[in-house]
This record gives C-alpha cells, structure tokens and sequence, in this order.
C-alpha cells in the first residue's frame, strides 16, 4: 500500500511532494537543531550550570530522547503532517490536538522571528554600518524565495549548509584540542562534566532548561510525514539519528569551549550579557580570526539556514491545521507547480518580520522570545505524551510498557519540571496565549466549525473511518497503517 493511499484513508489527498528520504529528513534535523547552536548561549548555560555545560547539554540530550521516542511513535499511528496537533489530535482528541497545535505555534511562529533577529543582531555586529532592521529584511527574503522554490530546493540549500556548518565546528574542535594541549585557557580537565564544589541536581536540572532550546527543531522533521517518500517509520529514525548525532556535536564543542573560558568563575558570577563567551574561548584557541569566524557562522546559521527550516515547518503546520479547518481555509492552498503551502510560507515571512522588527526595538526582544518559545515547545510536547499513553495503553491495549508508558512519563516529568522552572515572563504569556487558544476553540464549536479531524470515525479514535482489520502488528501497540508497512 502507497503512502498516498495511506492518506486517503484518513480523509486527505496527496497534495505535497513526495520527494524527501531519510537522509534529507535527518539533515532537515540536523539543520533545525544547528550543530553549533551552543556558540550563541554558551555564556548562559554556563554560569547556570556552574560551569558543568558539557553535563547539562548530555542531560539535555537523554531528556530529548523520551520526546523523540513520543513522536516516533505517533508518526508510526498518524503518518500525516501537523506534528503534534496531528497527534494529539487523533491520539486524544480533536479539542485536545487543536490545544497542542495551538501552543506548538507559540514556538513555531516565533522561532523564526528569533532567529532573524539574533542573525541580524550579529552581522550588524560585525558590519556596523547595515542597520538591524534591513539585515532582517534581507534574511526573511532570501528564506522565503528559497522555501517558495520547493522543497527539493531547501533540502539541497540544507545540505550545503550543514557541510559548512560541521567545517567550522571541525575547525574549532582540532584547534581548541591542540590549544587545550599547549596549556592554553584552563589546561585539560573534566570540569565541565562535573564540579564538585558547585554540583546539584537543581542547579544542573535548572541549567537543562535554558540548554533544551539548542535541542528544539528535531520535532520539525514531523511536519514533513507527507513528503516523505520513504516508510512512516523513517521520520521516528531521523528524529534520533538527529537527535544523537547533534547531542554528541553540543557536549564535545562546550566541553571544549569550557577548558579554554579566559575566566570561568568570573562567568560564573557575571554571566555573559554580551553573549561572546563561546567566541572569547575561541580567541583564546585560535586569535582573533577564529573568534570571527564562529561569531560569523553563528549569524549565518541562525538567519539562514535554521530559519530557513523553520520557516518550512511553521508552513506545513499551519496548512495541516487550516485543511482541517482550525485555522482560515486561504492557508491551506498549495501551488500547483511547487506543491509547497503558499500562502502559510508567505504569512509566516510578514509575521517573522513584524516580530523581528518590533523586538530589535526593545531591549529584553531576545530574552523574551527565547522563553516564550522555549515554553510553547514544553507544553506542546506535554501533550504529546499524554497523547502516546492514551492511544497506546488505553485505545489499543498495548504490552510495550517501554516505549508507550514508561517512556513517555518520564519524558513527562521532565518537561513539567522545565516548565515549573521557566521565567515568570515566559509562563504569564504561555498562559494567556493558552487562555486565547481555548477561547478560539469554543468560538469554532460554538460557530459549527466542528474541531473534527477529517477521516475519524464514529469511535472518535483517530482511526480512518474505513479501516483494514487489524493485524498482529497492532498487538505491540502499531495502528494498521504502520503493521501494513512492516509486512510490505
């Protein structure tokens, strides 16, 4: 059975290309999460760690895992777009799904305004005389063109990126070791695995919860379950191949990083409101001309290639949504030539904009975005937890303990403790956006709008209306659809 027959079973038509295999589903990952993201927040995980970075992101990585494992799962039952809202939608409930789509949009509507505005930021740092503002405009429109070109076009855009991306890394870790070996910077040591003078588990957890941004992207590989070409099971493969390959990238480069710091209990104190620590240890290992380099490929990678993805992955969230009906139909028009979301790739360019422009004028833009996006991501992926449990466990009777009950309780808690210790700022506005969410959802009951994902039974499960029987397959908990696959 074809994957666009597998669609039509659910109630849509194939109208993505399918055209995407795992390798440029992992380098999509890959790219989202951006190998060297802990150049830009080093400064911070750092003194929240108490210098132990390198144990915070490998924390970081284990925690992601438990999420990835989640979202491996659904996208076996539900090889549809949407994410999360997908997931949540038919795993639990349509209001449910509408609620985490909802929240999963405070994150991906405002990632990409971020990361045009961080990029910006740094090339106006290191090209003083081309204003914020039209760094802005230049990022947004260079990705829009790019992501209006199809898919095939950001998946090779994607690859060269990355190349260039692990090129720089590469340079700084051969360089840093071979400094680290010269005695430069804080001589060899293990410190930022572990300090005993300032180890705890709160502190260390606490730090986690500022380094977990690195890890946000490997989820955007979910959004493009329609234009894979391969099996369902190739998106929960390349979210932990992703996940993996970029947790071990994050912990040797800090750890690196961390040997060669000027002053590390000066950070730990201070912190580092400029935000060059990173590009400080850099100068350290390699002069000026490295410090450059990484501050450079930072902007780069921010407003170029990462939110190049993210834009493609708020498109393709927006148009699941709107084909359902929970969002204005217009967003869910696709070229006929391209066959990318149109409309929801040219909406969220003019909404990055806007967001970039307006929080460069304000002093704490970056902060602010940086947890309201953090928070988003958290309770959206709550959600999803919930949402294996309640699919698995509960509708299909499931006895893999592991991956549909054990897993995704811890991958719960660990979130919730994320959340609990987000900035007051981030859970005030989390909340009202929240609150505006559930106002919007009875709004489109009230209206008849309805909340009905398309192809669900009377059963309200989240199965197609007309179904195979089931298989033996669904007796470790795999909907028809991913049983079917597996005996191909």
């Amino acid at each position: 059975m074809s994957q666009d027959t597998d669609l039509g079973r659910y109630g849509y038509t194939q109208e993505l290309r399918r055209s995407l295999g795992f390798r440029d589903l992992l380098v999509y990952g890959l790219i989202f999460m951006v190998p060297i993201a802990p150049f830009g927040i080093f400064g911070g995980v750092f003194q929240g760690s108490g210098g132990m970075v390198a144990l915070t992101y490998a924390i970081g990585m284990v925690a992601m895992l438990f999420t990835a494992n989640s979202y491996a799962q659904m996208a076996k039952a539900f090889p549809l777009a949407g994410s999360v809202y997908t997931y949540a939608g038919r795993g639990i409930g349509a209001p449910v799904g509408f609620l985490a789509g909802w929240m999963v949009l405070l994150d991906y509507v405002l990632v990409p305004g971020l990361l045009y505005l961080i990029a910006s930021v740094a090339m106006n740092s290191l090209v003083p005389g081309v204003p914020v503002w039209l760094w802005l405009v230049l990022f947004v429109l260079l990705n829009t063109a790019v992501n209006y070109l199809g898919i095939e076009m950001t998946a090779r855009v994607n690859r060269i990126m990355l190349v260039a991306e692990l090129i720089v890394l590469a340079v700084f870790v051969g360089i840093g070791v071979v400094a680290v070996a010269q005695g430069k910077g804080q001589g060899f040591s293990f410190d930022a695995f572990f300090t005993s003078e300032t180890f705890s588990w709160p502190l260390v957890l606490g730090a986690v919860s500022i380094a977990v941004l690195s890890f946000l992207g490997f989820d955007g590989i979910s959004t493009l379950a329609e234009e894979n070409r391969e099996s369902a099971r190739a998106i929960g493969r390349s979210m932990v191949a992703a996940l993996l390959l970029v947790g071990v990238l994050f912990v040797v480069q800090t750890w690196v990083a961390a040997m060669l710091v000027p002053d590390p209990r000066a950070l730990v104190t201070d912190g580092d409101p400029g935000g060059t620590a990173f590009y400080d240890a850099a100068r350290v290992a390699g002069g000026e001309w490295l410090a450059v380099l990484t501050a450079a490929a930072t902007a780069v990678a921010w407003g170029f290639a990462n939110s190049l993805v993210a834009q493609a992955a708020t498109s393709r969230l927006l148009y699941a949504m709107a084909r359902d009906r929970s969002l204005p139909k217009f967003l869910a028009r696709v070229h006929p030539t391209r066959r990318v979301p149109v409309n929801a790739t040219l909406l969220v360019a003019a909404v990055s904009l806007a967001l970039g422009l307006y929080m460069q004028s304000r002093e704490d833009g970056i902060t602010l975005m940086s947890s309201l996006v953090n928070f988003g991501a958290m309770i959206a992926f709550l959600f999803l937890h919930v949402a294996v449990v309640v699919h698995y466990m509960v509708r299909r009777r499931s006895r893999d303990w592991w991956k549909h009950l054990v897993a995704p309780v811890i991958g719960f808690a660990i979130l919730a403790f994320v959340v609990v210790n987000a900035k007051l700022a981030a859970q005030t506005s989390g909340l009202v956006w929240l609150g505006g969410g559930i106002v919007l959802m009875v709004v489109l009951l009230v209206t008849g709008r309805g909340l009905r994902l398309s192809g669900i039974g009377g059963t309200g499960t989240g199965e197609p209306e007309s179904g195979e029987p089931e298989t033996s397959g669904t007796q470790t908990g795999e909907s028809p659809i991913a049983a079917t696959e597996e005996n191909k």
